[in-house]
C-alpha cells in the first residue's frame, strides 16, 4: 500500500545519521574478520574463519585438484584459501572437461527414465522404485563427490579479485563452525540427475539437489560480497519433461537444519528461481533433522541486491531474521510468485528495503503466508520499506488487505541489535546497493 513520502526534514535527518561502508577496512581481504555487530553472526565468539591461519594452511588455488586439497575436506584446520581466476567443478583431475555422460551407472539414460517413469504407465501413486531409480542415484552419487565442496570450521574461501569464480561447484558448509566466504561469483551447480516425484503436488515435480552454496547444521557463518546465480544455463532453458519444467538448480543459498548465527552482506542473488530457504521443515525436530530449528536459524540479509529471482527471498521457518537495507529488482512478472515468505514460526523483521516492481506486480505479492493451521503462525515486522520510485510501501497492510482469509500478524517479540550501524533510509538503498554489492 503506497503512502506519502517522509517530510523532507526527517528524510534528512535519517540520511545524514547513515554513513555506509560496503567494505571493512585495514588487513588484507582473506584476514578480516567479521565486524563487531554485524548481523547474528557476529554474536556471541564471533566469525573469524580462516583469518589465523598459519603460512602451512594459507593457499592460492586456480584448478579443481588444488581446492580440493586446500579445502582438507573440512578438518577444522584453521585454512585461508584464496581464489584465483575461474575453477570449473566438471574437469577431472588431469583437466580433462567432464560431462553428465561421465557419471552415468548402470543403465541409467535419461530418455530410459523418462519411459520406466512417465505417469501414462508407471502411474502417480508412488515415487519411482527400481533397477533405473537406482542407477540414477548412484549416478547422483558419483557426481556429487566431484562437484559437492565440504568447508569445515575455521575455514575464509576468498576470491583475489572480481575474477574469481566457482562454475558447476556447490560448497557444503555442514557441522561447521566460524566459516568465511567472500568475494566470490558462483554460478551453475547443475544437478545431471534431477529425480521425478510423482507424489509433489498434482501433477508431480522434478526436484534438484545442489544449492550454491548450503549451510548446513553450522554456526558462525559470513556470507559476504558473492553473486550467485544459474550462469549461462537458466531453468527457464530446460525443457518440459513429463508434464513438468525439467530443473537443474536448487538454492541459491539455504540455511538449514539447525543452522544458526548467519550474516549474508553485500551480495548478489540473481537470475535464479529458488533464493533463500532458511529452516528445511515445519517439523522444528523432526527424525531427520539432527538439531530443532526452534531457537536457532538467527539470520541477517542487509545490503543485498535480489534480482530476477522467483521466490524465497527468503523463505522461514521459525527463525529469528533480520532483512534490512536490501534492494528486491523484480523483473519478469511470468516467473515471479513472491519475494519474503512467512512459515511455521518465523519472526521476521523486515526494515528499510527498497523493492523495483514492474507492471503486472503489485505489492500485495510481496509477502506470502505459509502458515499451518496445526502449527505456530509466523510474524512479520515491516516498517521503512519503499518503492524505488521514493512512495513508502507498507508491506503487511498491501498483503493483509489482499489475503483477508490469511492475514499475517506484527507481533514479533524479538528485537534487532546487530545491525553495526544506523539503518540506511529505504530511497537511499538503490543508489548505495547498485554501487555497493558484489565481488571486487
Amino acid at each position: 500500500m503506497r503512502r506519502t513520502l517522509l517530510h523532507l526534514t526527517a528524510l534528512t535527518a535519517l540520511l545524514s545519521a547513515c554513513t555506509v561502508t560496503p567494505t571493512p577496512t585495514g588487513q588484507p581481504l582473506g584476514r578480516e574478520a567479521l565486524p563487531a555487530n554485524d548481523g547474528w553472526a557476529a554474536s556471541g565468539s564471533g566469525t573469524t574463519g580462516g583469518s589465523r591461519a598459519d603460512a602451512a594452511h594459507t593457499f592460492t588455488v586456480s584448478t579443481h585438484a588444488e581446492l580440493v586439497s586446500a579445502l582438507g575436506n573440512g578438518d577444522g584446520t584453521p585454512r585461508l584459501i584464496y581464489v584465483r581466476g575461474l575453477i570449473d567443478g566438471m574437469t577431472a583431475p588431469g583437466g580433462r572437461p567432464l560431462t553428465c555422460t561421465d557419471f552415468q551407472e548402470g543403465s541409467y539414460t535419461l530418455d530410459a527414465y523418462l519411459k520406466a517413469y512417465d505417469p501414462a504407465t508407471y502411474g502417480r501413486a508412488q515415487k519411482p522404485a527400481g533397477p533405473l531409480e537406482d542407477a540414477r542415484r548412484a549416478s547422483a552419487q558419483r557426481q556429487a563427490a566431484q562437484i559437492r565442496l565440504r568447508v569445515g570450521s575455521n575455514t575464509s574461501l576468498i576470491g583475489l579479485d572480481r575474477n574469481a569464480r566457482l562454475n558447476r561447484l556447490s560448497l557444503w558448509i555442514e557441522k561447521a563452525d566460524n566459516v568465511i566466504i567472500r568475494n566470490l561469483t558462483i554460478e551453475d551447480a547443475a544437478d545431471c540427475f534431477p529425480a521425478w516425484d510423482p507424489t509433489d503436488g498434482a501433477t508431480g515435480n522434478w526436484n534438484s539437489e545442489y544449492d550454491l552454496i548450503s549451510v548446513v547444521t553450522s554456526t558462525h557463518v559470513w556470507v559476504d560480497r558473492v553473486d550467485l546465480s544459474d550462469g549461462l544455463n537458466p531453468d527457464h532453458a530446460q525443457p518440459t519433461l513429463l508434464g513438468r519444467p525439467y530443473q537443474v538448480h536448487d538454492g541459491a543459498l539455504d540455511i538449514t537444519r539447525g543452522s544458526d548465527l548467519v550474516t549474508v552482506s553485500w551480495s548478489v542473488l540473481r537470475d535464479h528461481d529458488k533464493g533463500m530457504l532458511i529452516g528445511s521443515t515445519d517439523r522444528p525436530a523432526a527424525p531427520d533433522v539432527p538439531t530443532s530449528d526452534r531457537g536457532r536459524l538467527r539470520v541477517t540479509l542487509h545490503h543485498n541486491l535480489f534480482r530476477n529471482l522467483g521466490q524465497r527471498v527468503p523463505r522461514v521457518r521459525f527463525g529469528q531474521v533480520h532483512v534490512y537495507n536490501n534492494l528486491f529488482e523484480i523483473t519478469d512478472p511470468a516467473t515471479y510468485g513472491y519475494s519474503v515468505g512467512a512459515g511455521v514460526g518465523a519472526q521476521l523483521v523486515v526494515q528499510n528495503n527498497a523493492f523495483a516492481l514492474p507492471a503486472g506486480v503489485t505489492p500485495d505479492r510481496l509477502l506470502y503466508n505459509w502458515s499451518r493451521p496445526d502449527l505456530e503462525p509466523p510474524q512479520v515486522h515491516a516498517t521503512g520499506n519503499a518503492l524505488t520510485d521514493g512512495q513508502e510501501l507498507d508491506l503487511l497492510a498491501a498483503f493483509n488487505a489482499a489475503n483477508p482469509a490469511r492475514p499475517l500478524t506484527g507481533n514479533v517479540t524479538w528485537t534487532p541489535t546487530l545491525t553495526g550501524a544506523p539503518l540506511q533510509d529505504a530511497r537511499a538503498v538503490p543508489a548505495t546497493v547498485r554501487a555497493g554489492a558484489g565481488p571486487r
